[in-house]
């Protein structure tokens, strides 16, 4: 199996651990491991191999856990090596694994942004908030029984703190934007940043000769998009080489991207600005996003049939278009 990276002629070798489960191996001991939720590629759990010791980076949901320790083993990883599980925030595409793979690597530490560490120890109101979201049949299917995390095996990271990880030094930068309990994890040694939500959605599907095409995810309930501008821009002066994207996987060409980004968190605003007093204002801001993500990808050159198209930003739009609802609720007019 082949991928084609980054939109470019580089192409990357890409391996079945077992039968379902999708890796992409990276230079620099970087493994994206496709966490099986929703649908392909959707979303990411990152190996990090540091010498002797193993970190794992976003652990998506309670059955991501076994893909991902399934993938360590093949590369011959024991769970005794794994150090530290990192959660850039905690939705729960990106932590609602976190317990079980704590409970299952004797070692690790969960690390944790000082906003999200209480919803990892007692994960009730967590819960709730997604069951609300997702509705209860869904939040079952995709998630299941969250696992408390003991408090004694937490570690919080602040802005600016490193923490070694065998041979690497990881820095920890506080991005709110897409959620206040976020932050971004860069790597000296790929020169790269793993942002979690921060950096928006790049499906691997949407990818042309032109490169990746990337979106923001303004899910609820915490979108801010002057924060998330401020956070992008923080990102940028690391001049990293790639960003590692939780949705879905390595990028280049990163530069371009954050001004894409920085563009398309504008236009998500004034969407939601220009439908404030619409009569049926959800459906004119799921509208409107559809239509210009559409065109967006359509310029990018994305054949993708339309009704392929449709269904794979659908989720996305819909998730997206209650974030902008709950930011202008939350906004005073004017301001």
């Amino acid at each position: 199996m082949q991928e084609l990276n980054e939109g470019t002629d580089e192409n990357k070798a890409a391996m079945e651990a077992k039968p379902g489960i999708l890796a992409r191996e990276y230079p620099g001991g970087v493994v994206a491991i496709d966490s099986g939720m929703i649908r392909r590629e959707m979303a990411a759990c990152f190996l990090l191999e540091c010498g002797e010791e193993l970190a794992i980076i976003e652990t998506g949901n309670r059955a991501s856990a076994e893909r991902i320790l399934t993938v360590a083993k093949k590369r011959g990883w024991k769970e005794t090596q794994i150090s530290q599980v990192i959660v850039t925030h905690v939705h729960l595409d990106h932590a609602g694994g976190a317990g079980l793979l704590i409970q299952q690597c004797p070692n690790a530490r969960l690390v944790v942004h000082p906003r999200g560490v209480r919803h990892m120890i007692d994960p009730s109101r967590l819960e709730a908030s997604a069951r609300k979201v997702y509705g209860d049949q869904a939040f079952d299917a995709m998630y299941g029984t969250l696992v408390p995390v003991p408090e004694e095996r937490t570690l919080i990271m602040e802005d600016e703190d490193t923490l070694d990880v065998g041979d690497r030094r990881l820095e920890f930068m506080d991005s709110p934007g897409h959620a206040r309990h976020h932050f971004c994890v860069w790597d000296e040694q790929t020169r790269g940043w793993f942002t979690g939500d921060t950096f928006g959605v790049s499906y691997r599907d949407l990818d042309t000769a032109d490169g990746p095409f990337i979106f923001p995810t303004t899910t609820p309930i915490q979108f801010d998009p002057e924060a998330l501008i401020t956070s992008i821009e923080r990102l940028m002066k690391k001049s990293p080489d790639y960003m590692y994207l939780t949705h879905f996987g390595r990028v280049g060409d990163v530069r371009r991207l954050a001004d894409q980004m920085i563009d398309s968190v504008r236009c998500f605003r004034d969407i939601g600005e220009k439908n404030r007093d619409s009569a049926n204002r959800t459906e004119a801001i799921r509208h409107d996003m559809l239509t210009w993500l559409k065109r967006s990808t359509r310029a990018h050159g994305v054949g993708l049939p339309e009704a392929g198209l449709e269904e794979l930003l659908t989720g996305d739009v819909s998730l997206n278009t209650q974030g902008i609802e709950f930011w202008l609720d939350q906004k005073k007019p004017g301001g």
